[in-house]
């Protein structure tokens, strides 16, 4: 367990006074005083949206030509944040049974499984984009313009930056999946970002692509299972509106893990 210490300071000694403009953490909402702000004409300059950089990703479904990509994602992904605590035999049956493209592609052809794929745009890929939206002409990917940059990544990877339009992140939505805990029977079962890709929005995007989905579907909640160890993903889920109700065993090999089971209303 990370336990903080805290000083106390001693009682001879008087705490610097803070410069006007510094930041108390010990002060309340109430009592922080306004924020100075010079003006020197009666009109405000605001920031042009055009200096707003847009995301260099788009997200689309996944097709079979997307399953070595997807496999070897998966593969790195899971191996970086589980195969420390994870005995290397386990570890090696589990993914030669998960992230084989074999066993990638019948996933993407299962009706009852629906994958996702983040792919970087290139510079060439983002000039004809450009192109096509100033002639108004659409394309068939997920736009991600507006998302969010938080920590993302339901797990991490040390894979290369990727070469054109390289495939960054996947999810897959299941359906039919339950827990006792849990009032619905659709799962985000997978969601992995490359580490090269992080802070960038691209889980929080493909988080909220699938709980679209999964609302289009006509389902009204969506869970999840996150290892109880992964507090960078908890604290995503969390800040994306799911809550801990309850927790299953992940069995892999002879190992068992704990995992949090999570879920939020759509």
């Amino acid at each position: 367990m990370l336990v903080q210490h805290h000083h106390p300071i001693p009682p001879s000694l008087s705490p610097p006074l803070p410069s006007e403009d510094a930041y108390n953490p010990y002060m309340s909402s109430t009592s922080i005083a306004p924020m100075k702000v010079g003006v020197t004409n009666s009109q405000t300059s605001l920031p042009s949206t055009a200096s707003i950089a847009e995301p260099n990703f788009t997200i689309r479904r996944a097709t079979v030509k997307d399953a070595p990509a997807i496999a070897h994602l998966g593969a790195t992904v899971f191996s970086t944040t589980f195969g420390f605590s994870i005995p290397s035999n386990d570890l090696k049956a589990f993914l030669n049974e998960s992230y084989t493209v074999e066993a990638i592609e019948e996933d993407i052809r299962c009706p009852t499984k629906h994958i996702f794929v983040a792919c970087r745009k290139s510079k060439s890929r983002t000039a004809a984009l450009d192109n096509s939206e100033s002639s108004g002409s659409s394309t068939d990917s997920i736009n991600t313009e507006g998302s969010e940059s938080i920590d993302d990544d339901d797990e991490d990877a040390n894979d290369n930056d990727g070469t054109e339009d390289d495939i960054i992140g996947f999810t897959q939505l299941t359906e039919a999946t339950t827990e006792r805990c849990v009032p619905s029977t659709v799962e985000l079962q997978r969601l992995y970002v490359s580490t090269s890709h992080h802070s960038k929005g691209v889980g929080k995007q493909l988080a909220h692509t699938i709980g679209s989905l999964a609302r289009d579907l006509g389902y009204k909640a969506l869970w999840l299972g996150v290892w109880e160890g992964n507090f960078k993903a908890q604290l995503m889920y969390e800040g994306l509106g799911y809550r801990k109700v309850g927790d299953h065993e992940f069995k892999i090999g002879r190992c068992i893990q704990m995992d949090w089971i999570m879920c939020k209303k759509l």
